[in-house]
């Protein structure tokens, strides 16, 4: 059980928190390859074999999401050959997202698959201050930032990302096959379409100006049915 406890309760006494919402705004959007990183295995073509989670049961719901802030593409990914998707809450715009209703167990265990370490044993992540203030830096790994971007149905959305700003640091141009990931696991969700998700993918920082709607729309491919 995670050391944090959730203050505010109808009965006044603090619960522990069990369940949260991972907030996906890049690969793990699409449910193909959030897989990997709860049942475990090499994706195709991948360079990279997942352990998995200790729970390796698909999220009990996945919605959409839009949170205010940006998404952007920076370092230089060894799995995409590319920029990668990072988060600045406090930038300008709105950033499109997939939110999947996982364990916290699970929450963790992803998070440690995303800075190329092994799940578990162990606590799950202590996610106190992220949901108290709204943020915290658990270290300066890429992806080692929490951040709470509110609730829904009472159970906080979290994601993570790098410790840095937009504008902190180079962006890179991403790769053909993670725009094609990112755009199947916005198209996923059926709340946008090929347009939509193609304009929005092209201007975000790192892939403007290297990207137009129209090339990352001829990425797209048409999901079954």
């Amino acid at each position: 059980m995670s050391s944090f406890e959730r203050v505010r309760t109808g009965s006044g006494e603090p619960q522990p928190l069990t369940q949260v919402w991972y907030v996906s705004y890049g690969s793990n959007m699409c449910m193909e390859r959030l897989r990997y990183y709860l049942a475990g295995g090499r994706p195709p073509h991948g360079s990279r074999v997942y352990p998995g989670a200790r729970d390796a049961r698909m999220p009990a719901e996945s919605v959409s999401v839009e949170l205010p802030g940006t998404v952007y593409f920076a370092t230089e990914s060894p799995v995409w050959t590319g920029g990668r998707a990072f988060y600045d809450a406090d930038a300008a715009g709105r950033a499109w997202g997939r939110a999947h209703l996982v364990t916290l167990g699970q929450f963790s265990d992803i998070a440690a698959q995303e800075m190329y370490r092994q799940p578990g044993p162990g606590p799950d992540l202590d996610v106190t201050e992220a949901v108290r203030v709204g943020r915290a830096e658990l270290g300066a790994g890429r992806y080692e930032t929490l951040v709470h971007a509110g609730e829904r149905a009472g159970v906080p959305l979290l994601t993570f990302t790098a410790p840095w700003r937009v504008n902190d640091v180079e962006w890179i141009k991403p790769s053909a096959t993670y725009l094609s990931l990112l755009a199947s696991g916005l198209l996923e969700t059926g709340s946008w379409g090929p347009d939509p998700v193609a304009e929005y993918l092209s201007s975000r920082p790192g892939a403007a100006g290297h990207w137009t709607a129209e090339t990352v729309r001829n990425l797209v491919r048409p999901l079954p049915g």
